[in-house]
């Protein structure tokens, strides 16, 4: 690979996490962090969070919002945040936030954390739950914790989790 930071090269999305490990309160600060420094146009900072670590209130509310196949595993992540976006231009927004969410799976990285993000899931049952403001709009769940035992998750999950990881080449990225 070429030359990649390895907070970039290493990331990746696992769906088996440590059913004991916790986020601490300073881990979860510093994801927080690296959020709010993200580059935001305008310095709007469209994106607002919310943080449910395993098995608090907050927690509970967003889990049950999310699909049941991904229940199955999620549910052993130390922490689920909720990234939302704030009224205006819908698409700057949630550029914004995707920049936001980035920052804060970099910094997770950097602390030895994993983070699977999850688009698919009941939106308005998630606002309802959390009771969010009319222009306050979930757009991501992301999952949070330490690596756990592969081996532990369903067998369809586990073939998906020790498989080799692949990304397009990049000349089928460009445009031009």
């Amino acid at each position: 690979m070429p030359d990649l930071t390895p907070l970039l090269a290493f990331r990746w999305s696992p769906r088996a996490f440590d059913p004991a490990a916790e986020l601490s309160g300073d881990e979860a600060t510093s994801l927080l962090e690296a959020a709010r420094w993200a580059p935001s146009a305008g310095n709007a900072q469209p994106w607002r969070f919310a943080l449910g670590h395993r098995q608090d209130d907050t927690w509970k509310r967003i889990l049950v919002n999310l699909p049941e196949g991904d229940q199955r595993w999620i549910r052993h992540a130390s922490a689920l945040v909720v990234g939302a976006h704030t009224g205006g231009d819908p698409e700057r927004a949630a550029y914004d936030l995707g920049q936001a969410v980035a920052h804060l799976t970099v910094q997770a990285t950097a602390l030895g954390l994993h983070v699977h993000q999850l688009t698919r899931f009941d939106r308005a049952g998630l606002a309802t739950e959390l009771d969010l403001a009319i222009e306050v709009r979930p757009l991501v769940v992301a999952a949070v914790g330490r690596l756990g035992d592969p081996f532990a998750l369903p067998e369809d999950l586990r073939d998906r989790e020790t498989a080799l990881r692949r990304r397009r080449p990049l000349a089928a990225l460009l445009l031009a």
